[in-house]
């Protein structure tokens, strides 16, 4: 009995470190993020989803506010109705117009709010909130869209802080959209909107990059599984010789 109990209790320790890394995993990707159904073109038009996950066991997500930046702004925003929510896309007046196909443009989109209206993010759950944008900055690499958390609790969380090149990310990062280069004339280049009809390819794109980055989780978390394992085993082993 005094051989194995060493060894057990060695056991217990590895799989009380496993545990812990199952349930903190999750919350370290646990954030508001924004993800291109496809590419997300310079000087054309995408469509976008929020993606807002609760991070709490004891309150529901309520509402979601991303700000736009009007640095780079977008003269076309239009959220798709999400069942149960309530939608506002505020405006501001621009210091210098938008010049898009011909005419002058004065004000973009300055804010979306989604508000809880029969619905909430409850935990353990998520919500998309999908939006076509445009027409995407040419002169950039990505757009930072800060957001703002709501629960029904009153707790705001906000999404506000700018990840740096070569630097950790932040412990509550904004969501960034990554753009692409433009590919000649055809696709969804400045001479107008996507072709909404034709959606199959960018769903099997988000599909795939969801199910990669899932493997990679359950990979990491079967590794250091076996690893505990052969810790104890080890122990057990050398044990059992001395005895």
């Amino acid at each position: 009995m005094n051989v194995t109990r060493p060894s057990a209790r060695l056991a217990l320790a590895g799989a009380a470190a496993v545990s812990s890394v199952l349930l903190l995993s999750p919350a370290a990707h646990a954030h508001v993020t924004v993800q291109p159904l496809g590419q997300a073109t310079k000087g054309g038009y995408a469509t976008v989803n929020f993606k807002v996950p609760n991070e709490r066991d004891g309150a529901s997500t309520v509402k979601l506010e991303v700000t736009l930046d009007q640095d780079h702004p977008l003269a076309s925003v239009m959220p798709q109705p999400v069942p149960g929510w309530t939608v506002k896309v505020e405006k501001a007046k621009l210091a210098t117009p938008l010049d898009l196909h011909g005419k002058k443009i004065t004000e973009a989109p300055s804010r979306i709010t989604w508000t809880a209206s029969g619905s909430k993010i409850g935990p353990g759950q998520f919500q998309q909130f999908p939006v076509s944008l445009g027409r995407l900055p040419e002169d950039v690499d990505r757009l930072v869209f800060k957001a703002l958390q709501t629960y029904d609790n009153k707790e705001v969380v906000r999404w506000i802080e700018e990840a740096k090149e070569g630097a950790a990310e932040p412990d509550s990062p904004a969501p960034v959209l990554e753009l692409t280069a433009a590919e000649g004339e055809g696709g969804t280049g400045a001479a107008g909107a996507p072709d909404a009809s034709d959606t199959s390819g960018a769903k099997t794109e988000a599909a795939s990059a969801d199910v990669s980055d899932t493997t990679a989780r359950v990979l990491g978390v079967v590794g250091i599984l076996v690893g505990a394992a052969g810790i104890a085993y080890g122990a057990l082993a050398g044990r059992r010789r001395s005895a």
